[in-house]
């Protein structure tokens, strides 16, 4: 993982160039940097904007607009509890409090090792077998809190 704020920049000034080829977009611009970067570094906004020439206020407000842009490093694992109405009828609460327990984290958090970060998404598309949870891009249907320990044993 990139850790310094002078490999980010380097890996930044890279993904800037790529993306300078195509008409602005800022999301576009962002999502390229995440992929990168492996998320949004706040202290990149104004290279980020410049480049682009936008605001920062443009930047930062796509940014916070979309919740699949990271503005802080993630676990090795994303695991994303859905709280759409199908999942709370079922119960992801119990399942979300159990992969707090088993994790030791609450919501928005990563673990110490960084293996895991914990999310709550409204939505996986997965309503018939709620409550659901997706951990990377694999959809876990009908998940009961008994189920979490084997479900994260398969990420270690």
């Amino acid at each position: 993982m990139i850790q310094t704020l002078t490999e980010i920049r380097a890996v930044l000034a890279d993904v800037l160039k790529r993306v300078e080829q195509q008409p602005p977009n800022i999301l576009r611009s962002l999502l390229a940097v995440q992929e990168a970067i492996g998320y949004v570094p706040l202290e990149t906004i104004g290279e980020i904007a410049q480049h682009m020439g936008v605001t920062d206020a443009d930047v930062t407000g796509v940014l916070s607009f979309y919740p699949d842009l990271r503005t802080r490093p993630y676990g090795r694992h994303l695991i994303r509890i859905c709280m759409g109405e199908s999942c709370l009828a079922n119960h992801c609460t119990r399942v979300l409090s159990a992969l707090g327990d088993e994790l030791r984290i609450g919501l928005n958090a990563t673990t110490s090792d960084g293996r895991f970060t914990l999310e709550r998404v409204y939505c996986v598309g997965n309503c018939a077998v709620s409550p659901s949870v997706m951990v990377d891009d694999e959809v876990h249907g009908r998940v009961t809190p008994s189920d979490v320990a084997a479900l994260l044993a398969e990420y270690l």
